[in-house]
């Protein structure tokens, strides 16, 4: 006898025009995904208006009217009402920023988002996370049933780029040394620190040196300010084809973020076999692994040493790129195993069942 599709709806009201790392996630990890007796059925939005509605009414109504069904929330926290459906409610969290890091919100983030997102890590019972970071950041606020299981999404090569392209030897002197940073530009992305180290190397370096970013303008001004700076070229937000450009003729990858939940596009760029400079700080160590340099925050002296030093080895691009292919490979296996416990936790979300005592934390 065949067992009817159970239905779950897919909150995918805050998908845009533009498609950035959040909303490949919420495709490739939910829409795309197989689960096991799963009637998927994704809601859109088609503007602002319509994606308050839909979030805040038409998914809490779907919920009454359907007691049987699941309902997936992988990118914006569901409106307070689904708290009393927690058990057949599934949250991915990308990071705690809305509760741990409120100065570097807007103001859309801190009234619409922020005391709904920390209702629901208090409330709700079962979580997808991207990170172990992020796992251990969550648990301290979740119930002690609650079930948190790392679903790290597989990173797949988006800009269509070609390890063998990398340069094999060391950075031409007759070439500016090009810098490159990806992600919506806004303060927690602290490219003011990426301005500053682009600087300290074109002085040790004696030689011009360029930041580029690519990445739509967030809040608080940044894209402005960074755009009058000397050496740093603004792109601005880039369909995949025109970014592959920029990805490949960069010499570097820079990150200066001051927190991230993942940091998707470090390992993205790790298919043009790229050198990736990162902040030493736990999530970079956990997506990079042996693969990424890693910088001190706030010393720019420091920081540019470091590339400075890096940058005499001849064979140091050649050293990347194997690094970064060997890096893509563990991420993404573990990935792969992070599926199949995903799709458990899922089936379980979808039966209402309360999470099993002694299996709350699932990352092994």
């Amino acid at each position: 006898m065949t067992v009817p599709a159970q239905r779950v709806y897919l909150d995918l009201t805050h998908l845009g025009r533009h498609v950035t790392g959040i909303e490949r996630i919420a495709i490739d990890l939910f829409e795309k995904a197989h689960f096991d007796n799963a009637d998927m059925r994704a809601i859109r939005s088609t503007g602002l208006v319509s994606m308050i509605l839909k979030q805040q009414l038409l998914i809490p109504l779907l919920a009454l009217l359907h007691p049987r069904a699941a309902f997936v929330f992988p990118g914006f926290p569901p409106s307070p009402l689904m708290v009393l459906a927690r058990r057949r409610v599934l949250l991915y969290v990308h990071d705690l920023f809305l509760v741990n890091r409120r100065q570097d919100l807007g103001l859309k983030a801190k009234f619409y988002l922020a005391w709904p997102f920390r209702l629901a890590v208090t409330r709700l019972q079962r979580f997808f996370v991207n990170s172990v970071k992020t796992l251990n950041e969550l648990q301290p606020f979740t119930a002690a049933d609650a079930e948190i299981a790392l679903y790290r999404p597989a990173v797949a090569n988006v800009f269509g780029l070609d390890a063998a392209r990398a340069t094999a030897g060391a950075v031409s002197a007759s070439e500016p040394l090009r810098l490159l940073a990806v992600g919506t530009v806004e303060p927690r992305k602290n490219y003011a620190y990426a301005v500053r180290i682009r600087a300290e190397l074109e002085r040790v370096l004696a030689r011009p040196v360029e930041l580029h970013i690519v990445g739509r303008p967030g809040w608080g001004g940044e894209a402005e300010r960074l755009a009058s700076e000397p050496g740093v070229v603004m792109h601005g937000y880039m369909p995949l084809a025109d970014a592959r450009r920029i990805i490949e003729g960069a010499d570097v990858y820079l990150c200066t973020s001051h927190d991230e939940g993942l940091g998707l596009p470090l390992l993205e760029v790790q298919y043009a076999g790229l050198p990736v400079v990162a902040p030493d700080q736990v999530v970079f160590r956990e997506v990079l692994g042996d693969s990424g340099t890693f910088i001190p925050q706030g010393d720019a002296a420091h920081a540019a040493a470091i590339i400075q030093a890096l940058l005499a080895d001849d064979a140091w691009h050649a050293k990347a790129r194997d690094a970064a292919i060997a890096n893509l490979q563990r991420w993404n296996g573990a990935a792969t195993d992070d599926a199949e416990r995903a799709r458990r936790t899922f089936s379980r979300a979808q039966r209402g069942h309360v999470p099993v005592p002694g299996t709350a934390i699932s990352h092994g």
